[in-house]
């Protein structure tokens, strides 16, 4: 059933007073061409999850609020229920799969919600969560699969293009709500504009249910943008997705990690894998830039843990050819270890690591190995290094 634009700028006006207007700005992509990004990263809580989460609450019944909600969630919508509870006096309670990112958790809890950990995924906590509602009594606020939530991400549609006449708008894809929303509110105001979602490769439940033409259910969700990694999309958010948007394309890990960075490095701007998605489907190739008109990328999140971050630089730059762990054995002789590293230092490298093996009792006696981590400038560097390496000799791995 589809949602009525109506619904979606009444939503607008509703949660108006909770919610910030996020900016839209430009970033210089490192192939020829400008993106826009509509910096959700920024919002109250973190990310664009509180603007469901307070048109539901706001909805309520005065019986539902004295009894409290409850919610599952990997983080951003715990988030936005917490808080949409909090600035409403009521009581919340919160499921968390048990891997949630422990930033995820601690804010949570900061804004007075009970967490729960529970399960491996999103789909475990749900589950939970169901049962401690009917339990309870509290009302459960689902963080896609409804249509005041659908209605409520649906105002980012809205902000978009009153912000920038853009010609295609980009999505990130976890259960639905968010890319339904969007897509409704845009298609209602400029059908002409292209929506399209992103999904990670490992997490991509809603390209493979619009591919089968039913819901289906992935064995796993994987991905380092938790914030999407649903197995099963919603029964309402699926025939959205599928009937309205223009296309679905997917990312890979990599793909995710060098957006991060980028962002990061480029933009100064702090992203979690999710938020990422979008930027990842340009700089990717997935999606190409229009002549005429602008593309905007939702950056719908930017909630991660310090540690992922490091994690995710590394392997963004590994991706990217900026980063790279080279071994090779040598003869066991005085000076031997000073050569290779001088030769390596002279390509403008950077060593920043290096392990010196003499006792390895696979290697002949008279050899050691070596394992050098390197920063280096582009994929062209290191076959640069490594060309001249093997001309002198050396057997790289």
């Amino acid at each position: 059933m589809p949602v009525a634009i109506e619904n979606i700028k009444a939503a607008q006006k509703r949660i108006e007073p909770y919610v910030r207007r996020t900016d839209i700005t430009k970033i210089t992509l490192p192939k020829e061409g400008e993106l826009f990004l509509k910096l959700e990263n920024l919002q109250y809580t973190g990310a664009y999850k509180v603007r469901g989460a307070f048109n539901c609450v706001l909805q309520l019944t005065p019986e539902q609020r004295q009894a409290g909600v409850l919610a599952a969630s990997a983080g951003n919508h715990a988030q936005g229920v917490a808080r949409a509870a909090r600035e409403l006096g009521l009581n919340c309670t919160i499921v968390m799969p048990a891997g949630a990112p422990l930033s995820k958790i601690a804010a949570t809890k900061h804004y007075g919600a009970e967490v729960i950990l529970f399960g491996a995924t999103y789909d475990d906590a749900c589950r939970h969560a169901l049962q401690l509602a009917e339990e309870t009594g509290k009302t459960f606020i689902h963080p896609f699969d409804d249509e005041r939530i659908i209605c409520g991400q649906g105002t980012l549609g809205l902000e978009i293009l009153e912000q920038c006449p853009a010609g295609q708008v980009i999505v990130p894809i976890g259960g639905g709500g968010l890319a339904s929303g969007i897509a409704t509110a845009i298609k209602a105001v400029d059908p002409t504009v292209r929506v399209i979602g992103v999904e990670p490769q490992n997490a991509a439940s809603m390209s493979a249910s619009v591919s089968a033409g039913r819901i289906i259910t992935l064995p796993s969700a994987n991905t380092i943008a938790d914030g999407i990694a649903v197995k099963t999309p919603g029964e309402l958010t699926y025939p959205l997705c599928s009937d309205i948007l223009d296309e679905i394309v997917t990312v890979d890990e990599g793909d995710i990690a060098n957006a991060i960075l980028y962002l990061l490095e480029k933009g100064k701007i702090v992203s979690e894998g999710a938020g990422a998605a979008s930027v990842a489907a340009v700089l990717s190739g997935r999606v190409q830039l229009l002549e005429d008109r602008p593309t905007v990328a939702l950056l719908s999140g930017g909630n991660i843990d310090v540690t992922m971050i490091s994690r995710i630089i590394d392997k963004g730059l590994i991706r990217s050819g900026r980063k790279i762990t080279i071994s090779t054995q040598m003869n066991d002789k005085p000076g031997q270890l000073v050569r290779l590293l001088d030769l390596i230092s002279g390509t403008g490298a950077n060593i920043v690591g290096v392990r010196h093996d003499r006792t390895n009792a696979q290697m002949n006696i008279t050899e050691s190995s070596v394992i050098v981590e390197l920063e280096t400038r582009d994929r062209q560097h290191i076959f640069e290094i490594r060309s001249m390496l093997e001309d002198m000799g050396y057997r790289l791995k």
